[in-house]
C-alpha cells in the first residue's frame, strides 16, 4: 500500500472570527502572490519589496504548516480560504455592547468545536437589548436577551406584585 501524501485539510486560527477577515487575508495573499510574480518576471537586479504579511495571515500559514514562498503551498491556502468564504456556516451574533476580543475567541473556540470547523460570526450591535444576545443562523433565530427573558416571565412578575404584603412584615416596631 502506498504511503499518504495529502496534506490534511486546512483550519482557520481561533483568531480568524468573521467573514471580513476572510476576505482580507485572500487580499493579501494575492498581492504577495502577484509580487513574487513580478519577482520571477523581472529578470534585471531589481529589487521587488514583498508586502508584510499581517499577523493574521502568518497565524494561519504557520497553523497550517505552509511556506507563503512556496506557490503551491499559496494556492492550497487560497483554494482553502476561498472555500471557506462560499460555504462556510456564518451565524449573527447582536449583543448590547462590543464583546472583547477574548470573549468572541473562547465563543469561536466553542462553535468550531460543537457546530463546525470553519464557522464564522457576524457580529452586531443592539444597545436597546439590555444583557444578552441574540443569534441567527439562516434557518433559526436565538433571543436569549435580558429583554426576552423579562417578557416570559411577566405573568410571574405580576403575580408577585399582586399578592398582599403581611401586616406583621418587618415594621421595625
Amino acid at each position: 500500500m502506498a504511503p499518504d501524501t495529502t496534506k490534511p485539510a486546512a483550519t482557520l486560527p481561533i483568531t480568524v472570527i468573521q467573514p471580513a477577515e476572510v476576505g482580507r487575508l485572500i487580499q493579501e495573499l494575492k498581492a504577495i502572490d502577484e509580487s513574487l510574480l513580478q519577482l520571477g518576471l523581472r529578470r534585471s537586479g531589481t529589487a521587488v519589496q514583498l508586502p508584510k504579511t499581517s499577523w493574521l495571515l502568518e497565524q494561519t500559514a504557520q497553523l497550517n504548516k505552509l511556506n507563503l514562498l512556496q506557490p503551491a503551498d499559496r494556492h492550497q491556502l487560497q483554494a482553502f480560504l476561498n472555500d471557506v468564504r462560499e460555504c462556510a456556516p456564518v451565524l449573527h451574533f447582536s449583543f448590547s455592547a462590543d464583546p472583547s476580543r477574548a470573549f468572541l475567541e473562547k465563543l469561536i473556540t466553542w462553535l468550531r468545536h460543537e457546530i463546525n470547523p470553519q464557522v464564522l460570526l457576524s457580529i452586531g450591535l443592539q444597545p436597546n437589548m439590555g444583557a444578552g444576545c441574540t443569534v441567527r443562523s439562516t434557518n433559526k433565530y436565538f433571543d436569549l436577551s435580558l429583554r426576552q427573558d423579562f417578557n416570559r416571565k411577566r405573568g410571574l412578575l405580576k403575580a408577585a406584585l399582586s399578592m398582599p404584603v403581611s401586616p406583621g412584615g418587618s415594621s421595625g416596631e
